[in-house]
């Protein structure tokens, strides 16, 4: 049998550097965020759901020694600093992260935002923050190219700990919607219905699963 059956595991996310695959769609964002030499010391990275903002944040957090803010309290003066999904902040935090932005300002520390919208975008009612915000240095990570898109894929399966057919993939990026959200579901389906039935991930099996599901163009 080609693959490997499906067990319930739990989900093992890889996050390091050598897991992050560069491709012309989020080359710029790789080269700015690992550089760390960004205007005033602060960068937000921007993506849609799932485009790997956080596993780069993460590739920024161990090269910077930074860490999460936890939304409320001020770091030691000169940290590094990693806000994520700066654009879903509840308004009960928007004072608080205006004083982190200043404090790590004033002592020279780092500030890595990531969000899905631009920052002109983000819903924040407090006028200081907002400005401050949409005057720090943007980078995007931008819709998948089909080279991203089969690394995505690749990477979800091995996420889930599991192996598909070697045909699998190749099949999948041809057909898939080109979104990173997109290649999470489709891998999420596949995922739980290769664990209901105990069956290996092959291409017959996806096919006649998306198939079905109409998840697929053709």
């Amino acid at each position: 049998m080609t693959g490997q059956l499906s067990f319930e595991l739990p989900r093992l996310v890889a996050l390091g550097a050598g897991d992050f695959f560069v491709s012309p769609a989020n080359a710029d964002a790789w080269r700015m965020v690992t550089a760390g030499h960004w205007p005033q010391r602060r960068l937000i990275l921007t993506g849609p759901p799932g485009a790997g903002k956080t596993h780069l944040a993460r590739v920024w957090q161990a090269q910077a020694r930074a860490a999460v803010w936890d939304g409320t309290a001020l770091p030691a003066p000169g940290a590094a600093m990693v806000v994520e999904d700066a654009d879903r902040l509840p308004r009960r935090s928007e004072e608080a992260l205006f004083h982190l932005h200043n404090h790590l300002g004033a002592t020279g520390g780092q500030l890595l935002l990531t969000a899905v919208l631009p920052p002109g975008r983000w819903p924040v009612t407090l006028p200081d923050l907002a400005s401050r915000m949409q005057a720090i240095a943007t980078v995007a990570i931008g819709d998948p190219d089909d080279r991203l898109l089969f690394a995505v894929l690749a990477k979800q399966f091995a996420d889930c700990q599991l192996r598909p057919a070697p045909d699998v993939v190749p099949w999948l990026v041809a057909r898939i919607e080109r979104s990173f959200a997109a290649a999470q579901g489709i891998v999420a389906r596949i995922d739980a219905a290769a664990l209901a039935e105990q069956r290996a991930v092959t291409l017959p099996f996806v096919r006649r699963l998306l198939d079905n599901d109409g998840a697929t163009g053709g």
